[in-house]
Parts: structure tokens; C-alpha cells; sequence
């Protein structure tokens, strides 16, 4: 039986979640705020922590900090944060969480994204998920210029691509979280989570960890001085592609999914 800790100071919600993930066969133990979550680690280990960010006395960055390892600042175990969707930005600047919902959330959303958690971390790294090869390949761009997402989206949906946009780093986490695609585009110069961080955050999310990821900038804007190489490790990408040409990536993805194609064969 996995344990949960829950951590919220509303009181009928936390009764309420109680109930729900004990019929689904979890152990759960509950907390009002950061000084009691790690005051309940002291008597269990959770498979999983369900953490909101705005308690008294202790709020969830706070007791989050205080879980985290001194050398990566990764938090010691799996962590689900519970957030208003105004605070998603600050959630991504701040912490490097595994999963996140949006109040308000449906439950069955909330049960979904547990699982993905526990499956990916506990039953041997989680089975990677793979692309129905007869359906349409869905692609998410993050571009903060309207203008160039407007034509990027064009011209991969008239391609015969699922496309879609966002114009900054915190909704497409969040729209890749709640959907994830087949690949994603990422601007580097985003404004307000970078295209390097928001690439470093999906991949350390189960959810969208195997998402494949290129990362782009217009010719010019690399920042002079950071080397492609410090921005990909950061991103965890294996390059930074130099352009903005709808065309090139039109190209990149195509010989992508052949090679997947032909490995899936093999």
C-alpha cells in the first residue's frame, strides 16, 4: 500500500481527498501546514507528497526548501503541488516539482496524475507511452511572438499535424501537463520562464519527461554569454537550433518521427 501525505489547511477538502484516495487503496496521512508535514516525516515516508502552497505558519515553498536535497535542491521525495493557476509561474521559478494541478482541479484528474507519478518513479521507471502511429502527430509550440507562432501553427497544420500554442513557458507546462503532445517547439528568449528552464522542468516532470523537445532562437538572440552547450545541459536537449523558419522545423520533425518510425521496426 503507497502512502500520501496530504498537505492543505482546508479543512473540508483535505476530508474530503482522505476519503477518495483511502477507497482507492492509498495510506494517507494529512497536515494543515509545513510545520506539521515535517513533523509527520518524522513517523512516515511517503510514496508521494500533496503539497499547497499558501498554508499558515509554514506555506509550501517553505516546507518544500526544507525537504530539498543541498546539491540539486530537489525535494527527497516525489512532490504534487497543489496551486491557483494565477501562481504556476512562481510554482515553475521556484521549486522542481513532479506534478501540479491547478485549483479548482476534477478529482479524476487529480487521481490520474497520482498514478503517473507512482508509476513513473516506483514500477521501474514507468513504461514510456508511444505515439499511435495512425494518428495524427500532435505538436505544441511555445513562441512568444504572435506573428511567428501564427505561422508556425500554419504551416504544421497544413501539413496535416494536432498543433497548438502558447506564448509563454508556465502555460505550456501546464497545457503539455494537462495534454501531452508528440514533440514540442520551445523558444529560448521566452519572457517569462526562459526556454532552457521551461524545457528542464518538463523533463523532470513523469507526466511529460518523455516528450521530445527541440529548442529554438531566432538567428542573433542567443544570449553572447552563454554557450550552446551550458543552455542545452540546462535544458537537458540534445541541441539549440538557430532559427525561427517554420519550413527547417517542418523538416527537423518530419525526419524525427521517420526515425522513430524506422527504430519502432527494427
Amino acid at each position: 500500500m503507497k502512502t500520501i501525505l496530504l498537505i492543505d489547511d482546508e479543512a473540508d477538502l483535505v476530508f474530503m481527498l482522505q476519503g477518495i484516495l483511502t477507497r482507492e487503496g492509498y495510506h494517507v496521512v494529512t497536515a494543515r501546514n509545513g510545520e506539521e508535514g515535517l513533523a509527520k516525516l518524522k513517523e512516515a515516508v511517503p510514496h508521494l507528497i500533496i503539497l499547497d502552497m499558501n498554508m499558515p505558519k509554514m506555506g509550501g515553498i517553505a516546507f518544500y526548501h526544507a525537504i530539498a536535497n543541498l546539491s540539486d535542491g530537489k525535494a527527497r521525495y516525489p512532490v504534487l503541488v497543489l496551486t491557483a493557476r494565477a501562481n504556476l509561474e512562481k510554482l515553475f521559478k521556484d521549486l522542481c516539482v513532479d506534478g501540479f494541478m491547478a485549483k479548482p482541479f476534477e478529482i479524476d484528474d487529480l487521481l490520474k496524475e497520482i498514478k503517473t507519478i507512482l508509476c513513473k518513479r516506483y514500477e521501474r521507471g514507468g513504461a514510456e507511452t508511444k505515439r499511435d502511429p495512425g494518428k495524427p502527430v500532435k505538436v505544441l509550440i511555445i513562441e512568444n511572438n504572435q506573428e511567428v507562432l501564427g505561422q508556425m501553427v500554419l504551416a504544421f497544420a497544413t501539413h496535416g499535424y494536432l498543433v497548438s500554442g502558447t506564448q509563454s513557458g508556465a502555460a505550456g507546462i501546464e497545457r503539455a501537463a494537462q495534454d501531452p503532445p508528440d514533440l514540442m517547439l520551445i523558444k529560448l528568449g521566452l519572457p517569462d520562464l526562459s526556454g532552457e528552464a521551461t524545457a528542464s522542468i518538463l523533463k523532470q516532470m513523469p507526466k511529460t519527461m518523455d516528450i521530445p523537445l527541440i529548442l529554438y532562437t531566432p538567428p542573433g538572440e542567443r544570449p553572447k554569454d552563454a554557450s550552446i552547450q551550458k543552455i542545452c545541459e540546462k535544458a537537458k536537449v540534445k541541441n539549440l537550433v538557430e532559427s525561427n523558419d517554420p519550413a527547417l522545423f517542418l523538416e527537423k520533425v518530419e525526419v524525427f518521427f521517420r526515425n522513430e518510425s524506422i527504430r519502432s521496426h527494427l
